[in-house]
């Protein structure tokens, strides 16, 4: 077939009120080269540092989002994109009053393996 249209992605369960639909993905299609999410963050939002072992690549569709990256600190906001290489050191977080919609590519794929989070 020389398409393929994705009209149910994959819901990732989480425990932190994040909303992540992929897309594409290891989860979602068995894709290994790369993932696509589409996110949410809801205000007050954050994660533990990480350091992955894939490139990702963050835009913002509307609010703003927080970005440590080895030991900097950068927002992003609506109409803005971060590229994060693997191998930093990185936390992510929306310490902002309003939610952030935000897609996500990683390549490779995202896998909970190779995110390497620490522990909090």
């Amino acid at each position: 077939m020389a398409f393929f249209k994705q009209d149910k992605p994959f819901i990732v369960p989480t425990t932190d009120g994040k909303i992540i639909e992929e897309h594409t993905g290891l989860a979602s299609t068995g894709e290994t080269k790369l993932s696509i999410a589409h996110m949410i963050a809801p205000a007050g939002w954050s994660e533990p540092f990480q350091k992955p072992a894939f490139d990702e690549y963050t835009l913002v569709s509307s609010g703003r989002k927080l970005f440590e990256v080895d030991g900097e600190k950068v927002e992003v906001g609506a109409g803005e994109s971060i590229l994060i290489k693997a191998g930093s050191r990185v936390r992510y977080s929306n310490p902002f009053t309003a939610p952030c919609e935000y897609w996500s590519v990683c390549m490779p794929a995202f896998t909970i393996d190779s995110v390497n989070r620490e522990a909090e």
